[in-house]
């Protein structure tokens, strides 16, 4: 169904029915825990929840959703608050409140579990959710995102620090909404040309995001709701929030974990998710990709998949 309580936005610019495309999906709004979130359906079966990262919204999944449901699986694709037809309230988004949000969605969906599988900041939500939400986590796939703790880490120096650098300028207020909404920049093309492995680029598949992603960025709002996950981020690091959250996430994971990531992903690297392993207490596999960047599901959509399928039976 369509977003009829969409804002009306002057001058042109999309709003939040430019995320509502037609394919082989239904879409639907899903109230929980104190926000209304857009997702796309598809297919039945068992639950799979498939939550999207920066700078992107349920779209990045078309594929899976598509494959998921030919599987027999019901493949639901959510707009993350902030992002795309979801609700972009002015606070909520540090770590816990969005794995509550999503915990919160398999709830309403009408389940009491999914398997939950995420990508780069629905990555980092996949692992909050089993470390604080675990009865609603069956399986879970992690694409391209290390355990928050691991990244923690990482942070503290060297080669993910570096990598990581374009966050800094996120810090600063207002200024990075504006540029991400200009006509006459496109930090999301940079991004995703900076990220991405080197055959998606040359496609026309890698064109259609670039457009997408750039559209859904200019939704009134949505630029902000992208930054205040990364200032959550940074400024939480010493702040008793971030101590809190850190120190809960050293629970184990115990439900069954696939790790999926490129081996040439420059804004996660390889190195730094490897060790993510240590938290899981379950049944636990690493899969490096040869020759694919920061986006596995886009990059090698079938073989993310089948990966997906098969872990999530």
């Amino acid at each position: 169904m369509t977003d009829a309580g969409a804002p009306r936005v002057p001058d042109g610019a999309p709003d939040a029915t430019s995320v509502l495309l037609p394919g082989p999906w239904r879409h639907r709004d899903i109230s929980a825990n104190g926000v209304r979130l857009h997702a796309a359906e598809a297919g039945e079966g068992p639950l799979v929840l498939l939550l999207h990262g920066y700078p992107q919204f349920w779209w990045a999944w078309r594929h899976q959703l598509v494959a998921l449901a030919d599987a027999g699986f019901r493949a639901v694709a959510v707009d993350l608050r902030g992002y795309g037809g979801s609700d972009k309230p002015p606070r909520g988004y540090d770590l816990p409140t969005l794995s509550a949000d999503v915990a919160a969605v398999v709830r309403a969906l009408g389940e009491s579990d999914a398997v939950v599988v995420g990508h780069d900041w629905g990555g980092l939500l996949g692992w909050t959710m089993a470390a604080l939400h675990p009865r609603t986590v069956r399986g879970l796939v992690v694409v391209s995102s290390a355990h928050p703790r691991e990244l923690r880490s990482a942070m503290a120096s060297g080669a993910q620090r570096r990598a990581s650098r374009y966050a800094l300028r996120y810090q600063l207020p207002r200024l990075p909404e504006r540029r991400l909404t200009r006509d006459d920049d496109d930090p999301v093309a940079e991004l995703l040309r900076r990220w991405a492995g080197p055959e998606w680029v040359h496609t026309t598949d890698f064109a259609e995001a670039v457009e997408r992603y750039r559209q859904a960025a200019r939704i009134p709002q949505a630029a902000y709701g992208a930054m205040e996950f990364h200032r959550w981020a940074f400024r939480s690091q010493l702040r008793p929030d971030g101590l809190r959250y850190a120190r809960r996430m050293a629970a184990p994971v115990t439900a069954p974990t696939l790790q999926l990531h490129g081996a040439l992903d420059r804004c996660i690297l390889p190195a730094t998710a490897h060790g993510s392993g240590r938290y899981v207490a379950g049944a636990y596999e690493w899969r490096e990709l040869p020759g694919i960047g920061h986006f596995p599901h886009e990059e090698t959509p079938d073989e993310v998949s089948a990966a997906i399928a098969a872990w999530a039976r």
